[in-house]
């Protein structure tokens, strides 16, 4: 759990307030109690044996740093099975994305003083012996004091390497954006991982908009949009040099930190400064920060907002890339089948000349001799008619070269590849679009973002919250609950309600006494499923969206629950959970709410939450959990029909519940966390390729849902 203010950790550090918080500890600001000063302290909760051990090794290498841009680590220590502390300078002023918040894109000459700043302070952690790896370069862990001193923070995730093996204080881990593609997964990590950070960072810094996703770029699924497009004031040598630092190839981009500050400072003709004398404005006094912040609101809503329409992002996905994939092999094949033809044209002008008429015999003198009077039709030797052949007795066999021979499906899709006009890229799932519920205004409220740029797009502003989204299938409407001031398991008192994507609309549907919530909207748009306590208990109730009318689903006993209704894709079928004795079941209804089944049980010591069908209705993904801790639990697949029992997905994440498919169902989204905080993630359904939907740890992300894909006319 968080610490509390005034707290007193270690005998020795008070605790003030909370930073921020994260799936691996919080970062606090607290008052060393033996000295008098400020502290910040950094919270891991890793409690292995064998992390601790690293950890103490670890921490003593990172309390001997000394270097003007760098907090100095004061202090570490270790609570078994509870978690490691480090304990470091606590540096006043703002960080570079409150500076952007504040004054929006930053100017040229500043980024370039705060890139040098940095070059200089990762170059010392490179050199030293084992070498140190900051691995979480981001805007908000750049400092800028309130002399406008330049400080590199948060060593939660450093890295120290020892020979040819890599160990970590911290879990490995990933802000989409500003990580590149070496860092997700098990791929090996070096100092160019600090230098492609940190040129993301630099590209944030100069335009308001986090770069395309390191990974997604390494895997073709998108291109870097270069940097003047976002900001054309910038000039081009600084583009070209942020550029190289972001190359997908590590080789490709500066192998060391003195490497980029020399690029950086050469565009403008700059002189090397003394280590830890680069500076930029200092930002106004603490009091005056959320005045300036305030004083313009189009300064801010720009930043937040500002970004390249999705139409225009250079994102290929995979359908298409399926689609261009397909058009190449049907080229392939047809080139292969016309010279095959003109090869077999030319070989019959000398297996069987006599086939051609002598005028045009005549065109070809290379053509063989032949005698036309031996090879003129007669009775006995004209060419039979089609019902000739058809009354042969024998069988002909003609011998020839074998051709592949594509699905009529596949042609027809490669044909119309080749032929069509394309049309735009509909937005939608080609832009990995999520709902989900964010507490980064205090209250929860339903957002949207595309997964190539932290956009956070606000839909609701209900004054006692929302949660709980679910798109309708035109992907231009939402279903939520509201109220609901924190994320919970039930909600006596909520309501649903229907809003445009654009927080137009607001539509209340009828309630009653009790509470409605975990809303599902149907593959056609004309009902909406979701949970009620109407009757003192959880049931399955029905809403036409267009008629108005609300109708009983299912009817169980009144200790018996049944809840999280979820739509088939064809919209025949509902599946829920259904607790008819100790634990939640899986069930199956018709929805009309009829033909009501067991699908899956596991017993009395596990529960089963969150059922999903996949696209194709084959496998449901849900929740399973311990009775003994529901609080974490994991993320199952179950293949219907097989009779094999469900497998878990590895995701890697402390819990993983909430899943949805995409509607493409080439990805996952699904929701961790615990009394610690929520995070929104989405990886493959295997749980390869994950990462994060936003980077921010101060606030609750949780309940993701994809937008459908939006039809053109």
């Amino acid at each position: 759990m968080i610490l509390e203010r005034d707290t007193l950790l270690h005998k020795r550090y008070r605790i003030l307030e909370n930073l921020g918080q994260g799936g691996m500890g919080s970062i606090y600001r607290a008052v060393d109690e033996s000295l008098g000063m400020e502290v910040a302290v950094k919270e891991n909760l890793f409690t292995t044996e064998e992390y601790a051990r690293q950890f103490r090794l670890e921490a003593v290498i990172l309390a001997n740093l000394r270097h003007p841009n760098l907090p100095r680590v004061s202090d570490h220590f270790v609570f078994a099975g509870e978690g490691q502390y480090l304990v470091m300078d606590f540096i006043e002023g703002e960080d570079m994305r409150q500076r952007m918040e504040r004054i929006g894109v930053l100017p040229e000459d500043e980024v370039i003083q705060i890139g040098a700043a940095i070059c200089d302070a990762l170059s010392y952690l490179h050199t030293r012996k084992p070498p140190v790896l900051h691995r979480d370069i981001k805007p908000g862990n750049v400092k800028i004091s309130p002399d406008g001193h330049i400080f590199l923070v948060d060593f939660g995730l450093a890295k120290v390497i020892q020979g040819n093996q890599a160990t970590t204080t911290g879990a490995r881990a990933m802000t989409p954006g500003y990580s590149p593609p070496e860092q997700y997964g098990t791929a090996r990590t070096d100092v160019r991982t600090d230098i492609y950070s940190l040129g993301a960072t630099l590209y944030a810094g100069l335009t308001g908009i986090i770069p395309e996703d390191g990974l997604a770029r390494a895997m073709d699924n998108a291109q870097l949009t270069p940097l003047r497009k976002r900001n054309p004031d910038i000039s081009r040598r600084l583009a070209a040099v942020i550029e190289k630092a972001m190359e997908v190839d590590p080789s490709d981009r500066y192998q060391t930190a003195d490497a980029f500050r020399s690029a950086l400072l050469s565009i403008k003709s700059k002189t090397q400064q003394l280590t830890g004398t680069y500076t930029v404005t200092p930002p106004p006094p603490t009091n005056n920060i959320d005045m300036e912040r305030t004083s313009d609101p189009n300064r801010k809503a720009a930043f937040l907002t500002h970004s390249t329409p999705l139409e225009e992002q250079e994102f290929i996905s995979p359908r298409k890339k399926q689609a261009q994939r397909t058009t190449r092999m049907v080229r392939s094949v047809s080139l292969a089948l016309l010279a095959l033809i003109t090869l077999g044209f030319l070989a019959s002008f000398f297996v069987a000349p006599q086939l051609f008429p002598s005028s045009a015999r005549t065109l070809f003198p290379f053509m063989p001799a032949v005698d036309d009077a031996t090879t003129a039709p007669t009775e006995s030797n004209a060419i039979s008619s089609p019902v000739d052949i058809q009354e042969t007795s024998e069988p002909v066999v003609v011998e020839s070269t074998p051709i592949m021979i594509l699905p009529v499906e596949a042609t027809q899709t490669a044909v119309s590849a080749l032929t069509q006009t394309l049309a735009p890229t509909p937005i939608g799932a080609d832009y990995l679009q999520v709902a989900y519920v964010s507490t980064r205004t205090g209250l929860p409220q339903v957002y949207y973002t595309g997964l190539l740029g932290d956009d956070a797009i606000q839909i609701t502003n209900m004054p006692g919250g929302a949660c709980q989204p679910s798109w309708a299938p035109d992907g231009m409407r939402i279903v939520f609950i509201s109220p609901c001031g924190l994320k919970k398991d039930l909600y006596p008192q909520a309501s649903l309600y229907i809003i445009d994507v654009d927080g137009t609309n607001l539509f209340p549907i009828p309630t009653n006494v009790g509470g409605d919530f975990e809303p599902a909207w149907s593959p056609d748009g004309d009902v909406i499923a979701f949970t009620s306590l109407r009757d003192g208990y959880m049931q399955i109730y029905s809403y036409n969206v267009e008629s108005g009318r609300t109708a009983r689903l299912v009817e169980t006993l009144s200790d018996a629950p049944a809840r999280q209704p979820s739509w088939s894709p064809d919209g025949k079928q509902l599946i829920y959970s259904y607790q008819r004795v100790t634990t939640y079941e899986l069930w199956l209804m018709d929805k009309f709410g009829t033909n009501e089944r067991q699908l899956y049980a596991s017993g009395d010591q596990l529960t089963n939450l969150n059922p999903v069908w996949s696209l194709d209705s084959k496998v449901v993904l849900f929740n399973q959990a311990k009775v003994a801790n529901l609080n974490l639990p994991d993320l199952y697949v179950l293949t219907l029909g097989s009779g094999d029992a469900p497998l878990r997905i590895f995701l890697g994440v402390i819990s993983a519940e909430g899943a949805h498919y995409s509607p493409d169902g080439i990805w996952i989204a699904y929701e961790s966390g615990g009394d610690r905080g929520y995070h929104v993630y989405y990886s493959t359904p295997s749980g390869g390729n994950q990462a994060r939907v936003t980077e921010e740890v101060a606030f609750d992300d949780f309940d993701p849902d994809w937008r459908p894909i939006l039809k053109t006319p």
